[in-house]
């Protein structure tokens, strides 16, 4: 962000290290907690006798810890193993921001396999906790169709809803950045498909979050009121 207003397009070593790591910590973080989150809607829906029990506030405090400590742990692990390698293809990165597969673009060393190693563990991390979220959404839809009562369906997809999109948003985008195939990849696809995975979810996440809320839908509705006057 401070590169773009001050109309720069370079970065210094240090920083370039710095962006990685915190890229690769807050996004296994996010996607932690987004794990994390599903279990908490699977327990208030499927088992709400057992909440307190199972979701106190020492246990969400240690699920969080796990969550940042594995995501710091994780980053520094790739970060190091990444800049570590030793570049030869210039020192150019086709990209907005400093990221693990365009670095290693540049890499001249057949060491870059024991960090494409350490992605495709990490990736088959995020896919285990895909799969949770996945079946847990199974079992909380499960639980509200047997629901009597059109309210209980209305409050529980309401609970529900902008967490999976969310994770939508955030899973597809992430594994279209990374799996798509090589023939349509090209530099401006790669920018944007980026630009939606690492920041956009972040930024419409205060959205979809505070939609519940009847202050702001009444907030967005005189907005939306308020523009279309203003072009009439």
């Amino acid at each position: 962000m401070a590169n773009a207003l001050r109309d720069t397009k370079t970065i210094s070593y240090q920083g370039c290290a710095a962006q990685v790591l915190f890229f690769v910590f807050f996004f296994g973080s996010e996607f932690s907690i987004l794990t994390i989150m599903a279990y908490d809607r699977y327990v208030a829906i499927c088992k709400p006798l057992h909440y307190g029990s199972l979701l106190g506030s020492r246990a969400c405090a240690q699920m969080a810890a796990a969550a940042w400590g594995s995501g710091f742990l994780n980053a520094v692990l790739h970060t190091a193993n990444t800049f570590s390698l030793p570049l030869c293809h210039g020192n150019a990165v086709d990209h907005f921001f400093c990221e693990i597969p365009q670095i290693l673009k540049l890499s001249c060393s057949n060491a870059y396999l024991r960090e494409f190693e350490l992605l495709v563990f990490s990736f088959s991390l995020l896919f285990g906790s895909f799969v949770f979220i996945v079946v847990s959404y199974v079992q909380i839809f499960r639980a509200v169709l047997r629901m009597p009562s059109e309210q209980g369906w209305h409050k529980a997809f309401s609970t529900c809803l902008p967490h999976l999109a969310v994770v939508s948003l955030f899973v597809s985008t992430g594994i279209f950045a990374y799996l798509k195939p090589p023939s349509i990849s090209s530099p401006s696809l790669d920018l944007g498909v980026s630009f939606l995975y690492s920041v956009v979810p972040p930024a419409v996440n205060p959205l979809l979050y505070s939609m519940r809320n009847q202050e702001l839908k009444h907030a967005v509705r005189k907005l939306f009121q308020y523009m279309l006057l203003k072009h009439q």
